[in-house]
Order: C-alpha cells, then structure tokens, then sequence
C-alpha cells in the first residue's frame, strides 16, 4: 500500500479496516499458548459459567493487538510512537471484530511529523469492544 503525503492526509481520513473472523474457541486456546496467558475464563466453560458469563470470553489483549495489527498493516512497526487503549466491552466467541481507525491530529513534535489517529475495535452489532488512540511518526 502507497501511503498518502503528510500533506495530502487530512484530518477525518479514515485508514482500511481490519475486519476478523468469528472468534474461535480455537483462537482463543492459540492466544493462550502464544501469550503465556491461560486464564480459565478463556478457554474452559464450565469455569465462565462459574463466573456468571453465558460462555469463554476473548483476551483483552488479543483485541489489542488486532487493533496494533491495523496500525503495522499501514505503517512500519517502527512508526508507532505511542498507542494506548480502553477496554470497553467483552469480546464473546462467534464474533466477528472490525477495526477501525481515523485521522484526528497532523501535528509536528521535535522536527519530526506525526499522526494521531482515534481507534475502535467494533462486533458487527456497532458495539465497540475496544478503543484507543496512536501517535505514527510521517515519512
């Protein structure tokens, strides 16, 4: 993907989304294995039914780094200069998230020129899941 100039890119352009699959039982143990972490209210049933939950739930950090994937599928990795979320809502198996994110800020900070972009992770329902903020330093 060509990226637009610093000066072509306008406050309110919207970046491509992201849009997943439904979440799987079997993202969810694949999450568990690769993160390290192997909390029960993700994988085991029986325990999320414990806690009162109508079934497993998605790692919160799984929403996260779907919404970093958005960033890296647009910049280098080595363009992030900041990037933070909040945790709205929980993500239930069987749905299917689309990222999303949005030009807020052209600014300039040290000679360097940067993006800031507002960011939500959304089911198909339009509840946000997840949303965040990043700072993208311009080519």
């Amino acid at each position: 993907m060509t990226l637009p100039s610093f000066d072509a890119l306008q406050v309110g352009d919207a970046i491509c989304p992201l849009e997943l699959p439904p979440v799987s039982r079997l993202t969810l143990a694949l999450y568990c294995g690769a993160s390290g972490d192997h909390n029960p209210i993700h994988v085991d049933t029986d325990f999320a039914h414990g806690a009162g939950m109508p079934d497993v739930i998605a790692h919160g950090m799984l929403s996260m780094a779907w919404l970093a994937r958005l960033l890296t599928n647009w910049v280098p990795q080595t363009a992030i200069r900041d990037y933070s979320v909040r945790f709205a809502a929980m993500t239930q198996v069987g749905e299917s998230i689309t990222c999303s994110g949005q030009v807020v800020e052209k600014f300039e900070l040290d000679g360097e020129r940067r993006v800031r972009l507002s960011l939500t992770a959304m089911n198909a329902q339009g509840h946000i899941k997840l949303s965040g903020e990043a700072v993208l330093a311009w080519a």
